[in-house]
């Protein structure tokens, strides 16, 4: 049986910037032990979300807000679909 690679300590970090900084930099494997690793499940992580602002005409905001009352969402989810399936349309069309 093969003899462990040594691994090197993980040093302490100021900030998470700092941390994020190192481990971009560096090949983890030097300091963690992959091979001992599980796989996570995290069924309730939903991705981080930015506000952006934009300027829409409002007849279309209007028929946006109906179109989501029929489907009783928020007319802003309503939108994301809109465009998260506008975008996998493009990408498929690649």
């Amino acid at each position: 049986m093969p003899k462990p690679a040594k691994r090197l300590p993980i040093p302490k970090f100021s900030s998470e910037d700092r941390e994020r900084g190192f481990w971009g930099a560096k090949d983890s494997s030097k300091y963690i032990d992959w091979s001992r690793a599980e796989n996570v499940s995290l069924p309730n992580l939903r991705p981080s979300t930015r506000t952006i602002s934009i300027r829409l005409p409002g007849p279309m905001i209007d028929r946006l807000k109906v179109r989501a009352n029929k489907r009783d969402v928020q007319y802003q989810s309503l939108l994301k679909l809109f465009v998260a399936e506008r975008i996998e349309e493009e990408l498929r069309d690649q």
